[in-house]
C-alpha cells in the first residue's frame, strides 16, 4: 500500500508540474520559443548529470551509447521532444493555452492510433468508438476555429510518438534523459551563441533573475520526468492513464479562468465531445485491466483438492 500511495504521489506530482507550466513559460519573456528551448536542452542536461553522478548511474548512460540501434531511436525521441516543447511554448506564449490542453486531452487516443499503425495492434470495439467520437470532436473544434486545431494536432502526435520511441528501448528514465538531452546539446548551444552574437538573447541582457527562470526550466523538465518514471514502476499503467487527465485540466482552467481566453459555446462543445471519447476510453482501458487482473488470479489460484 505504501508504494501505491508513492506511486500515486509521484504521478500527481510529475502531471501538477506540467499542468503549471502555462503559468511558468510567460514569465521567460521575452525570450522566444527557440531560446527557451535551448536553455531547456542545456540546463535539464546538466542537472541530469549532476543526478547520475549522485545515483552512480553513468554505466547506464554507457552501455545506452554503446548500443547504435538504442543511440539512434533517443535521436529520433529527442527531436520529437524538443518539437514537442517548441510548439508548447509557442502556444502557451501566444495566447493559445486552452488549444496546448486540448493536444493533451487527445494524446491517449493519437496513442492509441500509433499502436494500431506501428504495432499492428487491435482495438476493441469501445476503443473505435473512443477515436470516432474524437475524430467528430476535431472536425466541430476546426470549424470553430475556422482552422484545424494545429497546435493541439501537434502537440498530441509529437508526444505520442515521443512515447512510441520510449517503447522501443528499455532505458531508464534519468540515463534515457540525458542521452536524449546529449544529443541535442550542440544545436541548442550553437543557437544560443548565435542569439547571444546577434544581441537577441536574453539570458545575460535581462538580468540575474531571468537567468535563474531560464535555469529552473532546465531543473522543471527533469524532474516531472523522473517523477513519472517513479510513478509508472509503482502503480498500474490503467491508473497512470487516470492521473493523466490532471495535466490538461488544469491548463484549460488556467487559459480560461487566469488568461480569460475565449471559450465559444461551439469550442466548449467540441471539448465536451473530447470527454465523451476519453470517458469511453478509460472506461473500456479500466473494463479490460480488471478482466485481466481476475484472469491473472484465477491463473494463480490453487486447485480445489
Amino acid at each position: 500500500m505504501d508504494e501505491r500511495r508513492a506511486g500515486v504521489a509521484s504521478g500527481l506530482a510529475a502531471y501538477g508540474m506540467w499542468g503549471l507550466f502555462p503559468l511558468y513559460f510567460p514569465l521567460l519573456e521575452p525570450a522566444g520559443g527557440v531560446e527557451i528551448v535551448a536553455h531547456r536542452v542545456v540546463w535539464s542536461l546538466l542537472f541530469v548529470a549532476l543526478l547520475l553522478t549522485v545515483l552512480r548511474r553513468w554505466s547506464h548512460v554507457r552501455a545506452a551509447v554503446a548500443d547504435r540501434r538504442t543511440l539512434l531511436v533517443l535521436l529520433g525521441a529527442a527531436v520529437l521532444i524538443a518539437v514537442n516543447w517548441l510548439v508548447f511554448v509557442y502556444g502557451v506564449n501566444s495566447g493559445h493555452v486552452v488549444e496546448t490542453s486540448l493536444g493533451y486531452f487527445i494524446n491517449p487516443l493519437v496513442s492509441v492510433l500509433l499502436g494500431v499503425v506501428v504495432f499492428s495492434e487491435r482495438l476493441r470495439r469501445l476503443q473505435w468508438v473512443a477515436v470516432g467520437i474524437a475524430a467528430v470532436a476535431v472536425a466541430v473544434l476546426t470549424i470553430d476555429y475556422g482552422r484545424p486545431p494545429w497546435i493541439a494536432l501537434a502537440l498530441a502526435v509529437s508526444f505520442g510518438l515521443y512515447g512510441l520511441m520510449k517503447k522501443l528501448v528499455r532505458v531508464e528514465a534519468a540515463p534515457g534523459l540525458f542521452v536524449e538531452t546529449a544529443l541535442v546539446l550542440l544545436p541548442a548551444v550553437a543557437v544560443l551563441a548565435v542569439l547571444e552574437t546577434r544581441g537577441s538573447g536574453t539570458a545575460v541582457s535581462e538580468g540575474a533573475g531571468h537567468l535563474l527562470l531560464l535555469v529552473g526550466s532546465g531543473v522543471g523538465t527533469a524532474v516531472p520526468l523522473l517523477l513519472f518514471a517513479a510513478a509508472t514502476r509503482r502503480i498500474p499503467l490503467s491508473t497512470v492513464g487516470l492521473l493523466q487527465y490532471v495535466t490538461p485540466l488544469m491548463q484549460l482552467a488556467i487559459g480560461v479562468f487566469v488568461y480569460q481566453e475565449p471559450m465559444p459555446p461551439a469550442r466548449l462543445a467540441g471539448f465536451v465531445i473530447v470527454w465523451i471519447a476519453l470517458a469511453v476510453f478509460t472506461a473500456d482501458t479500466l473494463r479490460q485491466a480488471r478482466a485481466e487482473g481476475r484472469r491473472r488470479t484465477a491463473e494463480v489460484a490453487p486447485a480445489p483438492v
